[in-house]
């Protein structure tokens, strides 16, 4: 194969990973199944990522650019459109370049009529954008409405502009087994710069990404890829030698993992309701060498009400994910103002019924990766409000803001995603 038509089906493949992602596949899945099929390539997901991670942009830079959309059978040759957008706005390419790639990509897809649509259309992107730049924000309007509403001027347009961001490499250490020093001596070793988190015990940041399985000490469990924020479910709702311990919602399994870890004489039951995440969350509990101290359960908590009773709970709740954006772009396309309300619908059931189980002066932290606070404080104030047994035990963190109840993080503050925590004590 030569060089140029090789670098054409890279193209391609990403074409095709965006298109998955338009047609409302998340991106995760369609990256898992390129790599699966031809293994990675860094320019390939490179393209696909990034065009994804500023498609809400580029889309309204075309939108009113085509005479008739594309198929759903055919937005590859939309994604080849963004791609071509992309590689000319934000990785440097120049912008004729960038143009004949996009277009002789088309080639590569089986789709040469496709074309001179392509080239029109990249073409009177580019110029629109040299008379009139793109003063939009890369976000959904309604989640630009919700942020403005909910946050100063300063914190949403710093929450906007982390999102826009790669997120880092974040690795949590079982410090049980190795100091956190000794295994940045070990990163040094294998010629990988990193440094301490400043605000997270167990947390290392990597200065570039890796491959995940190739870090030192992944396969024996020494490490896992946790965001700083996520660490401190643990240490928060801070589980007692012998304690009941319920990770309510745990797949893929790395805040239950963190529990066996920080806890490792507590009983650990971990649940989650898809048979397919729970086989992930197997996976992990056996490489970190927790299987044997966990007790692993799939179980609808809405659908089919949990028996016993748990000194600790953690309700990690199903939320919008409005706080790891940076990590999984594609939820600026998927995510709906419309998903808001069965997802707090949620929220509340599981609080309510968990709380049952929760015995009289245990502990439950609920935690979200959302930024709203419908999902976060002001869902907490109006279980308070309903539940005479229930208070809240305030805390702070180094990084954050208080609110009304809990404690919220935005994404980037300190390096880290979006996160919710509050703490719950049922009165004895």
């Amino acid at each position: 194969m030569s060089k140029p038509r090789h670098a054409l089906v890279l193209r391609a493949r990403s074409a095709r990973i965006i298109a998955h992602v338009l047609t409302g596949r998340a991106l995760d899945p369609a990256l898992d199944e390129d790599r699966a099929r031809h293994g990675r390539h860094g320019l390939v997901e490179e393209l696909a990522i990034g065009t994804v991670r500023y498609a809400p942009r580029l889309l309204a830079r075309t939108a009113a650019l085509l005479d008739h959309p594309f198929r759903k059978s055919d937005q590859d040759l939309q994604a080849l459109i963004l791609m071509g957008l992309y590689q000319a706005w934000f990785m440097g390419t120049p912008a004729p370049v960038a143009v004949s790639e996009a277009v002789s990509a088309a080639d590569a897809l089986g789709k040469p009529w496709g074309k001179s649509a392509l080239n029109a259309v990249l073409r009177a992107a580019l110029a629109a954008e040299a008379r009139e730049p793109y003063a939009g924000y890369n976000h959904p309007d309604w989640f630009v409405d919700r942020l403005k509403a909910a946050w100063p001027e300063e914190a949403w347009r710093a929450v906007l502009t982390a999102n826009d961001e790669r997120a880092p490499l974040t690795l949590r250490v079982d410090t049980r087994r190795i100091t956190r020093d000794e295994y940045l001596g070990r990163l040094a070793e294998a010629g990988m710069a990193a440094y301490a988190h400043p605000v997270a015990d167990s947390a290392v940041v990597l200065a570039q990404g890796a491959l995940v399985p190739g870090l030192p000490g992944f396969s024996e469990g020494l490490v896992s890829v946790q965001d700083a924020a996520a660490q401190w479910a643990a240490p928060l709702l801070a589980p007692d030698p012998n304690d009941a311990v319920l990770d309510a919602c745990a797949a893929p399994g790395g805040k239950t993992g963190h529990l066996a870890q920080f806890a490792p004489k507590a009983y650990v039951t971990a649940i989650d309701s898809d048979p397919g995440r729970v086989a992930r969350l197997t996976e992990t509990l056996a490489r970190l060498q927790c299987d044997t101290r966990v007790r692993v359960m799939t179980q609808d908590l809405i659908k089919d009400p949990l028996e016993g009773r748990f000194q600790r709970i953690l309700l990690d709740a199903p939320c919008s994910a409005t706080g790891v954006i940076r990590r999984h772009p594609d939820i600026k396309l998927h995510r709906r103002a419309t998903d808001l309300p069965p997802l707090r619908a949620a929220q509340t059931q599981l609080l309510d019924r968990l709380w049952q189980n929760l015995a009289p002066g245990g502990t439950m932290v609920y935690a979200t990766c959302s930024v709203l606070p419908e999902e976060n404080e002001d869902q907490v104030m109006n279980f308070l409000a309903r539940t005479p047994d229930a208070r809240e035990d305030p805390f702070r963190f180094p990084v954050g803001h208080e609110r009304r109840a809990g404690w919220q993080i935005l994404p980037g503050e300190a390096g880290m995603d979006g996160f919710y925590y509050a703490r719950l004590v049922r009165r004895a």
